[in-house]
């Protein structure tokens, strides 16, 4: 605990969403559990495992004392989360919300939402990729696959990309998807397809091919993905909706398994394709154990 509230005295934040503090990386021994993140006006204090009373309020003082040094000026908004065994608990438990919940990122604009579910809209550890394909979409063709809320896709419009083709099943995060486009003045360029993608290889065929793909799926999700038996059955098919020479980016954010699982997948199902590079992940996520931490793999 003792180092969260030193390492508080060292953080601060700017108009961009941003992660404050990762226990989660295992650098602060005794506070593993333990996530601050900056959701301009709001600060989302996250915990895996129930607080003490002593150690919650050690906690909301040692923040608050941070945002008043910073903030002198500005009302405290912070939202409490509490994870356990996947029941989750969250409170508002100083000043309030907005909504909507527009937030920032390298100059897009994004819809958050902080009071409701795990997920919140932005995935901040993915902000390495959303540039990359920011800076590589220039009169690209992309393939979104497993979009959620589309941030890759308002990343590759941003960078220039002519066509985008966002899947999830989930209508409802397409949904924001495309008031995420909207908030960046996209109005046209974006397909938004809710299907199983699984069952749907001709439509994205007949869409095709595509100059760039990204896979992001979830790692454990009953009904939708299982990374480690479904990246197989992906993998099998993706290299024939991409164009030669073409780039893929596959990401994986399982603890459990490994860059080298995901390496050997790609081997087994799509041997032609080629590594290139691992995206970094920001170095505000760094973690003691790589193979823990959010892997994106660029192939073509």
């Amino acid at each position: 605990m003792q180092l969260f509230l030193e390492a508080l005295q060292e953080v601060y934040w700017d108009q961009d969403v941003a992660r404050l503090f990762h226990g989660r990386g295992g650098r602060y021994v005794g506070c593993e559990h333990l996530c601050l993140d900056w959701f301009n006006p709001v600060l989302l204090l996250t915990s895996f495992k129930a607080l003490t009373e002593k150690e919650y309020d050690q906690i909301i003082s040692g923040i608050t004392q941070r945002w008043h040094t910073l903030m002198p000026n500005e009302p405290l908004n912070l939202v409490y989360q509490y994870r356990s065994a996947g029941q989750t608990f969250t409170e508002c438990i100083a000043g309030n919300v907005p909504d909507p919940h527009i937030v920032t990122e390298n100059g897009a604009r994004f819809q958050v939402h902080l009071l409701k579910g795990q997920n919140h809209g932005l995935f901040l550890d993915m902000s390495q990729g959303r540039q990359w394909v920011r800076a590589h979409a220039r009169e690209k063709k992309v393939l979104n696959l497993f979009a959620y809320t589309c941030g890759f896709s308002v990343a590759a419009l941003q960078g220039g990309a002519v066509d985008v083709v966002n899947m999830d099943m989930s209508k409802g995060a397409l949904a924001i998807g495309k008031q995420n486009h909207l908030l960046n003045g996209f109005s046209t360029g974006a397909k938004f397809l809710g299907h199983d993608i699984f069952k749907s290889w001709g439509k994205l065929t007949k869409l095709g091919p595509y100059d760039l793909i990204i896979a992001d799926p979830p790692s454990n999700q009953k009904g939708s993905f299982v990374a480690s038996k479904d990246y197989a059955r992906l993998l099998k098919r993706l290299p024939s909706l991409l164009k030669p020479e073409g780039d893929l980016l596959l990401c994986l954010n399982a603890p459990e398994l490994s860059i080298d699982f995901l390496k050997d997948q790609v081997r087994e199902y799509s041997p032609n394709l080629v590594f290139k590079e691992q995206i970094a992940n920001p170095e505000v996520f760094e973690d003691i154990d790589i193979n823990k931490a959010l892997k994106v793999l660029r192939y073509q």
